[in-house]
C-alpha cells in the first residue's frame, strides 16, 4: 500500500479537519491592524479571542501578541478551533493532544520509558494513565526517544499504525529536529557540519568511525547563538536522528556538552546535561497538517550567558 493510501485508509470521514483562513503578508504591519485589515467583518474583541486561545499561526507558530510585528513573505493562518489546555503531570507538560498522537515537553532526569531498574516513572507510564482515564482500552506507542538527561519535545502515537506511518516516513514526516546545547569552550567555527557513522560498543558507549560498513550515517548542523570564554551556546539540527548523536558529534569537535562527564566533559556548571528539544515540526501523519512546536529556553541555559 502506498504511503499516500495508507493515510486515506486511516482518516475518519468524520474527522476531516475544517479548512483554515489563510493570509500572506505583502507588506510590514502589526498583527492586530494586519487581521482588522484582512477580516473587515471581524471585531477587535474577536481578533484578541484569536490571540488569547493560539488560533493564529504565523509561519505555522502560535502568536499571542497583538503587536508583533509582521515581516513581508510571512504567512497568517486562522485555526478553526482553540488550542487544546495544557495538561502537566510530574515529570512531563502535555502540550498536545488529539486522537491520534501527543506531544510533551519532557523535563530533565525523566526517562522516555522503562528500564529494568525503574517501570513506573517514565513519561511513557504517564502517558498510558492519562489516555486510560479516557478508555481503559487506550494505548499509547512509542515513536523516538529522549535520553533521560535530555529535556523537551516529545511525541508518541495514539495506535500502532500510527507510530509505523511516523516511523516507516519519518525524514520525510519530520520537517524541523532543532536542539539547544550548552558546550564546554569557545567554538572555533561558529557554523558546521559534523559527519560521521555511529557504533555502539558493547559498553553501550556511542563512537564515530569513517566506517560506512561498521556503523549507521549521521549529520549534524550547528549555529553558534552565544559564547563566552568557557561555554557556547549552539543551535543544533539534526539532518539524522541517531542514539546520542548529538552527545558524540560535540566530543568530536572538542566541546563535549556540559554536564555530560560519559562524553568527555570536564565540567558541570548548571548541574545538568546541557542538552535541550528545542523545537519539533513535522506533517500530521492522517490531516497532513503542518504541525510547530517551541519551547523556551531553559533559565540554566540562559544563566550562562
Amino acid at each position: 500500500m502506498k504511503e499516500t493510501d495508507r493515510r486515506v485508509s486511516e482518516r475518519n470521514p468524520k474527522d476531516t479537519k475544517k479548512a483554515e483562513v489563510h493570509f500572506e503578508v505583502s507588506e510590514p504591519a502589526e498583527l492586530m491592524t494586519f487581521l482588522l485589515d484582512k477580516m473587515p467583518h471581524k471585531s477587535r474583541h474577536n481578533i484578541k479571542s484569536y490571540l488569547r486561545d493560539k488560533q493564529v499561526l504565523v509561519d505555522n507558530k502560535a502568536e499571542t501578541q497583538y503587536n508583533y510585528k509582521l515581516r513581508v513573505g510571512q504567512s497568517v493562518n486562522i485555526k478553526s478551533s482553540k488550542a487544546p489546555e495544557i495538561q502537566k503531570y510530574k515529570g512531563l507538560t502535555i502540550i498536545y493532544e488529539d486522537q491520534y498522537l501527543l506531544v510533551i515537553e519532557k523535563q530533565e532526569g525523566f526517562l522516555s520509558i522503562a528500564t529494568e531498574k525503574q517501570k513506573l516513572y517514565n513519561a511513557y507510564s504517564t502517558l498510558s494513565d492519562h489516555v486510560k482515564k479516557q478508555d481503559p482500552a487506550n494505548r499509547i506507542f512509542v515513536v523516538h526517544r529522549l535520553d533521560r538527561e535530555t529535556s523537551g519535545l516529545m511525541m508518541f502515537a495514539k495506535s500502532e499504525r500510527i507510530q509505523k506511518l511516523l516511523q516507516e516516513s519519518w525524514n520525510e514526516t519530520i520537517q524541523q529536529r532543532t536542539y539547544l546545547a550548552v558546550v564546554e569552550g569557545n567554538v572555533e567555527y561558529p557554523l558546521g557540519t559534523v559527519r560521521s557513522y555511529l557504533v555502539e560498543s558493547k559498553a553501550l558507549t556511542v563512537y564515530s568511525t569513517s566506517n560506512p560498513n561498521l556503523g549507521k550515517e549521521a549529520i549534524t548542523h550547528y549555529d553558534t547563538i552565544n559564547a563566552t570564554e568557557f561555554n557556547t551556546l549552539l543551535k543544533v539540527n539534526l539532518e539524522t536522528g541517531r542514539k546520542n548523536q548529538i552527545r558524540v558529534h560535540m566530543k568530536d569537535i572538542g566541546h563535549p556538552i556540559v554536564g555530560d562527564e560519559k562524553y568527555g566533559a570536564k565540567t558541570d556548571p548548571i548541574g545538568r546535561l546541557g542538552l535541550h528539544a528545542w523545537v519539533l515540526s513535522f506533517v500530521h501523519p492522517i490531516t497532513d497538517e503542518e504541525m510547530y512546536f517551541e519551547t523556551t529556553v531553559p533559565k540554566k541555559f540562559l544563566s550562562l550567558f
